[in-house]
């Protein structure tokens, strides 16, 4: 639910905007750790939560607040953490954590150029790969980017709601511009929340691993009466001890990643913009997009055709949309401020059909609609 006071237009940031959303999804615990450009989240929360019956904590480093997230959640509580890239680095390790005990948590990551401290106030899309594969083993993820600041607030309510469905943390990646920037929203009176699965058996028959037919096990809160054991090694359905069995490994590492790559269909959110008729395709997330939306209405006016996909899931990556696409364009221009993370995800994907165009900036400074333009036009000629 929304405050019905606060559902008037509102001048809200990026960071404002994700703490609200979170808020509306039901999150009533924040750890944290202040870090730039994702500061303001915590400094909200700290406001917002306690009239509410919330919990703030500020921790004493990183890898503290993620963990005490997974705490919190274990006792029931919808728990979020928000941080940058050298934070994103430090919880890779609570964030495997979470995965292997099937613990919902939410982390806002408002990314910033790196490698390392990096420039701490400049926007960069190098995190994208990091919120997939920074954590050690194999293992799913979920990750959103949203690339306006009403989308702050839908893709973090759709962030709470999705860990809670699949047991799972789910990451949304910000950046220093989507962070920052203000914008007036409108923000709904009321949103959909979803609460996790719990147990409908008597505490002696919980298993806390055993899955529903989606995959996903019901989740008992700690202190209600059911004794269960968050266990981070491998386990059966139990839970209880640890083990070396293989065929046990084998069936927890499968449905820990089925229960994600299953229900592609409830994870994948898109934007379409003139791709009807397109020649030229440009995909891009993030506060790119806001850029690639500006280029494509350019060349449009000028007599290129080309449309925009933007994206709002980055990990499971859309590839059957990206693929899809590429079967209908001459030429796919991939704007983005890394180093080709996303490119080569959409070269994979697009699996020669068509021509793909990188353009990338890594030094801190937003990719202009110019540039992107240009980009699109030469794609255009061939």
């Amino acid at each position: 639910m929304v405050d019905a006071s606060l559902s008037g237009p509102r001048l809200l940031s990026g960071n404002e905007a994700c703490a609200e959303g979170a808020l509306a999804a039901g999150v009533r615990f924040f750890a944290g750790y202040p870090i730039t450009p994702s500061s303001e989240i915590a400094e909200f929360m700290a406001r917002r939560l306690p009239p509410l019956g919330g919990v703030f904590l500020q921790m004493e480093d990183e890898i503290a607040s993620f963990c005490a997230c997974i705490g919190a959640s274990l006792a029931g509580l919808k728990a979020m953490d928000a941080t940058s890239g050298p934070g994103l680095s430090l919880k890779a390790e609570s964030l495997s954590l979470a995965t292997m005990m099937e613990v919902p948590c939410v982390l806002i990551n408002a990314m910033r150029v790196g490698p390392s401290t990096g420039m701490a106030t400049s926007p960069a899309q190098g995190d994208m790969m990091m919120a997939r594969w920074g954590s050690h083993g194999d293992h799913p993820a979920i990750v959103l980017a949203p690339s306006s600041v009403a989308e702050c607030f839908d893709l973090t309510v759709k962030a709470v709601n999705l860990s809670e469905r699949f047991r799972n943390p789910v990451i949304v990646l910000s950046d220093a511009v989507i962070a920052r920037l203000r914008e007036v929203v409108r923000l709904p009176r009321v949103v959909e929340t979803v609460e996790r699965r719990r147990p409908i058996v008597p505490p002696g028959q919980y298993r806390p691993y055993a899955a529903g037919e989606d995959g996903v096990p019901a989740m008992a809160d700690f202190g209600q009466g059911y004794h269960w054991y968050a266990n981070s090694s491998m386990h059966d359905e139990g839970g209880f001890e640890a083990t070396s069995d293989t065929e046990v490994a084998r069936v927890l590492i499968e449905r820990l990643h089925r229960k994600i790559s299953g229900h592609r269909d409830e994870l994948t959110f898109l934007e379409e913009e003139d791709l009807d008729d397109a020649e030229v395709g440009v995909v891009a997330f993030g506060s790119v997009a806001r850029a690639a939306r500006g280029a494509v209405r350019r060349a449009r006016a000028q007599g290129v055709r080309a449309g925009l996909l933007k994206l709002q899931t980055i990990w499971p990556f859309p590839e059957e949309s990206v693929a899809t696409l590429a079967d209908r364009v001459r030429a796919l221009v991939v704007p983005e401020m890394s180093l080709g993370q996303l490119a080569d995800q959409v070269r994979q994907a697009a699996q020669g059909r068509c021509a793909v165009h990188p353009l990338s900036r890594w030094d801190g400074r937003l990719i202009a609609p110019e540039e992107i333009l240009g980009a699109v036009k030469e794609a255009a000629l061939g």
